[in-house]
């Protein structure tokens, strides 16, 4: 066959149909069928979360009193108002130091553990499970048995102590002790779940690893701190931001065991007192402008936190 017939030929062939617009109506619908799947979600985020935060913030710049139904502009009255009260200035301190105490002493507890109970220890699934109670038992409950712990008559410790030859303290209601007993109860309690993420991300990490590093003569406590450490930055990075917001938000302990922030406002921390301005003074704009505060205070930190150790996630992923 020539070139011409093949022109020809070519030119007769006819040409491919359109594939059906099939495709894009099954996009659309697959959109749609999107859309409507998330559409509980976002009422709910937008009804629950997204006015009452914005209400929040609008109320902190005004004058609101909830008995007589008014409500007139303050501007910057209220925050003014809130750090030239002392008490408010203390629970700041307060919060910022069972901060401080609660989450490094933790999440250090919990890689311990993580890396104990990521053995072949025997009956391991049992000590998973018991590391991790504490964190889905209600925390009035740990409260309780906790305060009967720390009675100064028939309290564990003190009977403990009494054997040694200690005189105890009381602990919930000496201005003391009251602070550091809330930080004890509060890291025992959060063990469980960054021992449930540590061990999630030490199952994660290459066997390899430690096989090469043990060909090359390193020891136990070398891989830790060479791999193990290392490999646990994502995860790290998010216990730390976690903990971080949980601990500015801590609540029910503190007002079980010690009611009302304890002796001399001991352990009066920011929720406590936004709990007190909103449902004990009843001035609302006053707690909209304290939680305000506790919001920029978390929003910083945690920005602070990721530049600190997010370069590090993100270079991992």
């Amino acid at each position: 066959m020539t070139t011409t017939a093949v022109r020809r030929e070519a030119v007769r062939t006819p040409a491919v149909p359109k594939p059906p617009r099939r495709g894009r109506r099954l996009g659309w619908e697959r959109r749609r069928a999107g859309v409507l799947m998330l559409a509980p979600a976002v009422i709910h985020l937008a009804w629950w979360i997204g006015i009452p935060t914005i209400a929040s913030v609008v109320l902190a710049f005004t004058h609101y009193d909830v008995l007589a139904g008014t409500i007139s502009w303050a501007g910057l009255g209220n925050l003014r108002d809130i750090f030239a009260d002392p008490i408010w200035i203390r629970s700041i301190w307060h919060t910022v130091i069972y901060t401080f105490f609660t989450v490094p002493v933790a999440m250090a507890i919990a890689v311990v553990i993580a890396v104990l109970l990521n053995t072949n220890l025997r009956g391991r699934a049992w000590y998973r499970a018991a590391y991790f109670l504490p964190h889905i038992t209600a925390t009035v409950a740990i409260a309780l048995v906790w305060m009967w712990m720390f009675e100064p008559t028939i309290g564990l410790f003190n009977a403990v102590l009494d054997q040694a030859g200690i005189r105890g303290p009381a602990w919930l209601s000496d201005p003391h002790w009251a602070m550091p007993a809330v930080i004890v109860v509060s890291v025992w309690k959060g063990i469980g779940l960054k021992m449930l993420i540590y061990l999630a991300a030490l199952q994660s990490i290459p066997p390899e690893l430690y096989e090469a590093a043990s060909v090359d003569g390193a020891n136990a406590r070398r891989s830790f701190f060479a791999i193990t450490l290392p490999m646990l930055r994502p995860a790290t990075f998010f216990v730390f931001v976690v903990s971080l917001i949980d601990s500015f938000q801590v609540f029910e302990q503190v007002y079980v065991l010690t009611p009302d922030g304890g002796p001399a406002n001991a352990t009066t921390v920011m929720t406590l007192e936004i709990y007190r301005s909103a449902f004990g003074k009843f001035d609302m704009s006053r707690a909209c402008a304290q939680s305000l505060v506790l919001f920029v205070f978390l929003l910083v930190l945690t920005a602070i936190s990721r530049r600190l150790t997010g370069r590090d996630r993100d270079a991992d992923f």
